[in-house]
């Protein structure tokens, strides 16, 4: 559902592991002539957002038709219709989600790609360091968390990112309130933590799905994932966001490891 370009196009071939990590690219800065004729190997992400298709166009719909849908990931679907669907995303067609697509398959179809995702949408292998944050509390929890955070793929990470602000726009109207002229509003009863509860598994995955014991998860386990989901939906746009302080300690230390990196970085300024 995306891909990658390049985005540096006369450095030498040393890769900036840092810069590419914190994704420090602004791409209405680029040149698109630059990757013309040029087959180099640095690529600082994202140069568009790498948001599956399939992400994009089941957020957008449930935000635009469903955020007053009491019930919303809870309800059951048309197995069917849902199906339908994915084997249209999976077949590369331009699927156009309407009013005339239910809510609830479209919640399903959302739910499925996450939870059926080759590598979770949080990788395997940073599992347990996730985990390791319920136990903390207050800021060395999220200084943490954000760290993890900045150890995602380019693509894993644009596309929590966006799942994130969904979740929290979703969490935003589960109480009903009361429209202009005085009538009332239904809010979708789905709290953060509601949401966090049936996303939780979905993005933070110990085994492959369909793997032994894939299914089975301790109540320790299944807690924890709950609480970093939620302080996930909760705190994301501060959690995704470089401060200054830590961009400039990037830059010094770029100075020292890829000074081309850094010359660059300031012709473009």
């Amino acid at each position: 559902g995306a891909m990658s370009v390049d985005s540096i196009t006369d450095l030498s071939d040393n890769t900036s592991k840092l810069l590419e990590a914190l994704q420090l690219s602004h791409p209405h800065e680029l040149d698109p002539r630059r990757t013309l004729g040029k087959k180099k190997m640095l690529s600082l992400n994202p140069i568009t957002w790498q948001v599956p298709r399939i992400v994009e166009r089941c957020c957008k719909h449930i935000e635009t038709h469903g955020l007053q849908t009491v019930g919303i990931f809870r309800v059951g679907s048309s197995k069917k219709r849902v199906q339908q669907l994915r084997e249209e995303f999976d077949r590369g067609l331009d699927v156009f989600l309407d009013e005339h697509q239910s809510v609830h398959d479209v919640a399903a179809l959302l739910k499925e790609f996450l939870r059926d995702m080759p590598d979770s949408l949080i990788p395997r292998e940073l599992y347990a360091a996730f985990l390791s944050t319920a136990s903390m509390e207050g800021p060395v929890q999220l200084a943490t968390l954000q760290l993890l955070l900045f150890l995602l793929p380019p693509c894993h990470s644009d596309t929590l990112h966006r799942l994130l602000r969904f979740l929290s726009k979703v969490a935003r109207h589960a109480e009903s309130s009361w429209g202009p002229d005085g009538q009332e509003i239904p809010g979708n009863k789905m709290t953060v933590s509601n949401l966090a509860t049936i996303f939780g598994p979905n993005i933070l995955q110990k085994e492959k799905p369909g793997e032994k014991d894939a299914g089975a998860m301790n109540f320790e386990d299944s807690s924890a994932i709950i609480l970093v989901l939620q302080r996930l939906i909760e705190h994301y746009q501060t959690l995704f966001m470089v401060s200054p302080e830590m961009q400039l300690d990037i830059l010094r230390r770029l100075f020292q490891t890829d000074p081309d990196v850094i010359d660059y970085l300031l012709r473009r300024k």
